[in-house]
């Protein structure tokens, strides 16, 4: 037939190819398309649908704690970025300037927003006179701009989707405590939500945020063995308060600075979930963020009885679970494929004979392994099948960590273990010495990723120069 759909395309293996595998899978399952302007997508309906999920459940999560949605202008004054000489000097090599407003030149140029701390100092020294008035805890969900050099889908694109939160508080106890509590947030999302493992810890002075105090990431690792930092949390302490002129009168009446933070999280998640779960057919989507989490595939649908039934089912389970019908004009074994490739969760398959024995066909994307069900328990079952996903998703995920995070007491170690079975986590002994750092990265390719909260004594002394150890690190080759 002139008309007939093509069967899904072929992906790249992994195996043999992992970045083209990754840019098959962003195009072939329709989550981006390329644009015209150099380093942007368009993220498509399927892909926008994943980040919908991801920005309601952390939306939710943030509104539990008592944070609230602003939204900040994306344009910066560059008198105003000016302010914090660490912060404009760290962003400085990626933000874009506007210089005119139709024809007519500027009298100041504006900086399009890499991030809004400059921001939101602004607003908090306009609105903030009193301890009363502490604290404020706000996030916005925006886009900002970075001009990378070298671009690559949601994980590292000039113009991406984000959620920034902003605090300030009135102590630098209390801003501590939130910028722990939402570096824990985060990863219990990736873990809880998305099945990926991840690191808790602290950047190194040389990897911190531009004009933080103290940064803390939870890292994740792939499934080629390349970290991927997930999420942030900024420890700001009173530097921009006193940079911006924020005072507050306290309960002593002394004018007193402010302490804040910042915390992010990115579409870049999206692009982790591709790398963490996905194979060679495609993604696999935690049930949590899936657009779909079931799929009612009809067999013989032509069949007097099959699509009223298949209707009836999609109405039953479309209370508690996000379905489709495919009632479309391409086989089941297309509709197996395309489904597979956008790696929705469960399968529902069902024909003439399943009704007639009042049963269905389940198949899990994970695994691929099918059940036959009864369809009086069907909304149970679903459920189990879900949760299967995720276990089973959770389960690869750190074994596959496991598997590649290697112990290492010399440079000489790190360099055979890379050699040896590619890339991955490595822990090891730290003096807290930048030039060390900077040394371990430069004779075995690995940087450091974190500080991990939860430290082991690999040895006393330093993997780089053999000094007492203060830290035991996580390094690695990132994204």
């Amino acid at each position: 037939m002139a008309d007939q759909k093509k069967m899904v395309e072929d992906i790249t293996s992994m195996d043999e190819d992992f970045a083209k595998w990754y840019t098959d899978i962003c195009r072939k399952a329709e989550l981006i398309e390329y644009t015209s302007v150099k380093g942007c997508m368009v993220i498509r309906p399927y892909g926008y649908a994943i980040w919908e999920n991801i920005q309601k459940i952390l939306d939710g999560k943030f509104k539990e704690l008592g944070h609230e949605n602003v939204c900040m202008p994306m344009f910066i004054p560059e008198s105003l970025l000016q302010k914090e000489k660490d912060h404009v000097e760290g962003f400085a090599p990626e933000v874009a300037w506007v210089t005119h407003g139709g024809n007519d030149p500027l009298e100041e140029r504006l900086c399009v927003r890499p991030t809004s701390e400059t921001l939101f100092c602004e607003h908090y020294a306009n609105i903030i006179h009193s301890h009363r008035d502490l604290p404020k805890l706000y996030n916005q969900w925006v886009s900002v701009v970075r001009w990378e050099k070298t671009t690559r889908p949601f994980l590292r694109s000039r113009e991406f989707l984000w959620q920034e939160g902003h605090t300030i508080h009135a102590t630098a106890e209390e801003a501590i405590a939130e910028t722990e509590q939402m570096l824990n947030v985060y990863a219990d999302f990736c873990e809880q939500e998305l099945a990926m493992p991840v690191v808790r810890g602290q950047k190194t002075e040389s990897d911190k945020f531009a004009g933080a105090v103290s940064t803390y990431a939870i890292e994740a690792l792939m499934h080629d063995g390349k970290a991927l930092q997930a999420g942030t949390s900024h420890y700001f302490g009173d530097g921009f308060a006193k940079a911006f002129g924020i005072q507050y009168q306290s309960k002593e009446n002394k004018l007193e600075y402010p302490h804040q933070t910042s915390w992010g999280m990115t579409t870049r998640l999206i692009g982790a979930i591709i790398m963490t779960h996905g194979d060679d057919n495609g993604l696999v989507l935690p049930p949590a963020v899936a657009p779909i989490q079931v799929v009612i595939i009809p067999v013989a649908q032509h069949k007097e009885g099959v699509l009223e039934k298949a209707n009836e089912l999609k109405a039953l389970l479309s209370k508690n679970f996000r379905v489709k019908l495919d009632d479309s004009d391409n086989s089941p074994g297309w509709k197996y494929s395309e489904y597979e490739m956008k790696g929705v969760p469960v399968r529902l398959e069902i024909g003439p004979r399943d009704i007639e024995a009042g049963q269905c066909v389940l198949v899990t994307r994970h695994n691929r392994e099918k059940a036959v069900v009864s369809l009086d328990n069907l909304e149970a079952e679903i459920e189990n099948k879900l949760k299967e996903v995720h276990d089973g998703l959770w389960q690869k995920a750190y074994e596959n960590r496991e598997r590649r995070t290697y112990k290492c007491t010399s440079m000489d170690e790190i360099k055979a273990a890379i050699s040896e079975n590619g890339d991955g986590f490595v822990k090891a002994m730290w003096c807290g010495d930048e030039a060390c750092e900077d040394k371990v990265k430069e004779e075995t390719g690995v940087g450091s990723r974190c500080i991990p909260f939860d430290q082991e004594n690999i040895s006393d002394t330093c993997v780089c120069c053999g000094k007492p150890a203060k830290h035991m690190v996580m390094w690695g080759n990132a994204y």
